[in-house]
């Protein structure tokens, strides 16, 4: 039986999407096996959480599990398989790594809801072909706002299940699709009338598959799929933005007996920087500027995220806290060729040891009477 989900993650029944990606990371990075070896208690509650977030991510499954509860995912989780695949972590190395589920929508989800209770709907056959398409799978890149002004290649290093070759993922000998279960139809399911309910149960030819294979392949033994270690270099574009999700179509596990491969995407974040705030495409930056510029007026140096060195004109009077704006010398914008602003927050330092001259000087000027009330 599936855990509530909210419980899982800690979060209320009406929390955000924020809130619910804000509770999932920090769990999945705390009972993450690569932070917990041999702890088989940490292993569990790494799949507890990733089945809770695989729910509540998705806007369908977590509406079905609202109106349903645990039956509309009837064979233990959301995606309805092993979210882990045969061996363990979808990944093979150590990273922040997880298996999203498949895409079901709400048709599927409650198909298999009745089939959890032995029912096919109102008397109807399930229908088509119900080859699964394969699982998606999500990485987690952490880069500097300095990659993320230039843009960078990153390459993902991983295990998961891929087409068999030899028989090009129909897991026959011959390497074509296997024919339709005569008995029931290829829908993997026999179906008896009960009343106004026609029970249905895995259909004993063909072991629910839809399809029978008389000679296997000898590569994949009729699975159409093989595990293999994989490469994958994926173009983070210049101006990425913090949690900005890539998709490569395709790239994820293979699908079922020559069903279509899931996808693969790439979460972004980006490491807060010690010079720069990012607010959009522009950059804010603060400088500290002497006393004397800010009152008499000058020239400061600027270094930009780009490592270029910008002589910026400070006005007489200017104060702390105000802003200087330097057009184009921001991030990378949306459209091709744009970028923000530079803002430079204005700072002071105040000196902590003075000479005797200086003092004199500052006595001096304290001593003044100023044309207006409030010199500072």
């Amino acid at each position: 039986m599936n855990k509530n989900p909210y419980e899982v993650l800690g979060v209320a029944r009406d929390a955000s999407d924020a809130d619910i990606k804000k509770a999932y990371h920090k769990l999945v990075l705390k009972y993450h096996p690569d932070k917990n070896p041999g702890d088989k208690s940490a292993e569990e509650k790494f799949k507890e959480v990733n089945n809770a977030f695989d729910i509540l991510k998705d806007p369908q499954k977590r509406a079905a599990y609202d109106r349903f509860g645990d039956a509309a995912f009837a064979g233990g989780n959301a995606s309805g398989a092993n979210p882990f695949g045969a061996g363990g972590n979808p990944f093979g190395n150590g990273g922040f790594h997880f298996n999203m589920g498949g895409g079901a929508g709400m048709e599927d989800i409650l198909r298999e809801a009745m089939r959890g209770f032995g029912f096919d709907g109102f008397g109807g056959a399930a229908a088509g072909d119900d080859r699964r398409a394969g699982r998606d799978l999500l990485d987690e890149v952490v880069i500097d706002l300095k990659d993320a002004y230039f843009g960078k290649a990153h390459t993902v290093k991983f295990s998961s299940d891929v087409q068999c070759e030899k028989c090009h993922g129909f897991g026959t000998a011959d390497g074509k699709q296997a024919p339709k279960c005569s008995r029931c139809g290829g829908t993997g399911y026999v179906h008896t009338n009960r009343g106004f309910f026609a029970m249905q149960t895995p259909c004993p030819e063909c072991n629910g598959l839809g399809y029978k294979i008389d000679k296997k392949c000898s590569v994949c033994d009729g699975a159409g799929t093989v595990r293999k270690s994989r490469t994958l270099e994926v173009n983070i574009p210049a101006g990425v933005e913090d949690g900005t999700r890539l998709r490569l179509a395709g790239q994820g596990e293979a699908g079922q007996n020559g069903a279509p491969a899931g996808d693969f995407y790439l979460d972004v974040r980006i490491r807060p920087d010690k010079r720069f705030e990012r607010d959009g495409a522009d950059l804010i930056t603060k400088i500290d500027v002497p006393f004397t510029t800010l009152a008499l007026g000058g020239e400061i140096e600027v270094e930009t995220i780009d490592d270029k060195k910008l002589s910026v004109k400070v006005p007489a009077g200017t104060q702390i806290g105000e802003k200087l704006r330097v057009r184009g010398h921001g991030m990378p914008g949306r459209r091709a060729g744009t970028f923000g602003d530079l803002y430079i927050e204005i700072n002071m330092t105040v000196p902590t040891k003075l000479t005797e001259k200086q003092k004199k000087l500052l006595n001096e000027f304290a001593g003044t009477k100023p044309e207006k009330r409030g010199w500072f």
